[in-house]
C-alpha cells in the first residue's frame, strides 16, 4: 500500500480526498490544526474498514516548527496532498501584517517547506505531490487580497517544484471552483449564492467527490507533472 499525507485532512475536502484515496488502497496520514476531534472520527471510521490503516498528526502549519515535526515524523511517503488552507475575507486597505503571516504562512510557507522537507522521501518512492490551489489564484476574488496572492504563489510554486524535483516526483496541482459555501455562510446571501452559480457555465455547484477524484486521477498518472486542473464546471469561461 501506498502511504498518503493530506494536510487539513479532518473536515470538508481534505476529508473526502482522504477517504478517496483510502477507498484506493492508500494509507493515509491525516493532518489537523483544530479538528482533531474529527480527524480522530475520521481515522476510527477508516480503521474499522482496514485495521492499522490510518493515523493522525496534529500541528499549526504557521509554525516552522511544527511542519519540521511533521516531516521527522513521516517514515516513508509516496504522496503528499497540500490541502491546508485559510481564507477570510480582508480587502487591500483593511489587511494587517498579522493577515499576512496567517495566510501566507499556511498556504504558501507550509506547502513549500513540507515539500522541501519530505522530497527525499518522496523521491525514494517515486512519489508526487497535490497542491490544492483555487480558480482566484488567476482572476482574483475581490476583498481577499492576501488569501488571492497565497493562491497565485501556490500556482507557481506547484510549477517550480515539479520542475526542480522531476524526474523522481511529479508535482500537479488542482483548482476548485465553487465546491462548498464558506463555513460562514451568512456572509454570502441568497442572491448572492445565485448569482454565483449562474456564472457556471454547467449551472451547478460541485462537490468535494469531484476533488478527491481528480487527486486521485493525478496521484495514478505517472506521465503528468506540472499541470494544474481546474475543476469548476467551466467557472473560469466566464471570469
Amino acid at each position: 500500500m501506498k502511504t498518503a499525507l493530506i494536510t487539513g485532512g479532518a473536515a470538508r475536502i481534505g476529508a473526502q480526498i482522504v477517504k478517496t484515496l483510502h477507498d484506493n488502497n492508500f494509507k493515509i496520514v491525516i493532518h489537523c490544526n483544530r479538528s482533531l476531534e474529527k480527524a480522530k472520527l475520521l481515522s476510527d471510521n477508516l480503521n474499522s474498514i482496514s485495521k492499522d490503516t490510518v493515523k493522525v498528526i496534529s500541528g499549526d502549519l504557521n509554525n516552522i516548527d511544527n511542519i519540521s515535526t511533521i516531516v521527522e515524523s513521516i517514515e516513508s511517503l509516496d504522496l503528499l496532498v497540500n490541502n491546508a488552507s485559510v481564507f477570510y475575507p480582508k480587502s487591500v486597505e483593511n489587511s494587517e501584517i498579522e493577515d499576512w503571516d496567517n495566510v501566507l504562512n499556511v498556504n504558501l510557507r507550509a506547502p513549500f517547506f513540507l515539500s522541501k522537507g519530505l522530497s527525499k522521501k518522496l523521491a525514494n518512492n517515486d512519489g508526487s505531490i497535490i497542491n490544492i490551489i483555487d480558480i482566484h489564484s488567476d482572476k482574483p476574488l475581490k476583498n481577499h487580497a492576501v488569501y488571492n496572492i497565497s493562491k497565485a504563489g501556490l500556482k507557481m510554486l506547484t510549477q517550480t517544484l515539479a520542475k526542480e524535483l522531476a524526474p523522481r516526483i511529479r508535482v500537479n496541482g488542482v483548482s476548485p471552483g465553487y465546491i462548498l459555501w464558506p463555513e460562514a455562510t451568512k456572509e454570502i446571501s441568497d442572491i448572492e449564492k445565485k448569482l454565483m452559480l449562474e456564472r457556471i457555465a454547467l449551472n451547478k455547484q460541485g462537490s468535494p467527490h469531484d476533488i478527491a477524484d481528480t487527486v486521485l486521477f493525478l496521484a495514478n498518472s505517472d506521465y503528468i507533472t506540472g499541470q494544474i486542473i481546474n475543476v469548476d464546471g467551466g467557472r473560469t469561461l466566464n471570469q
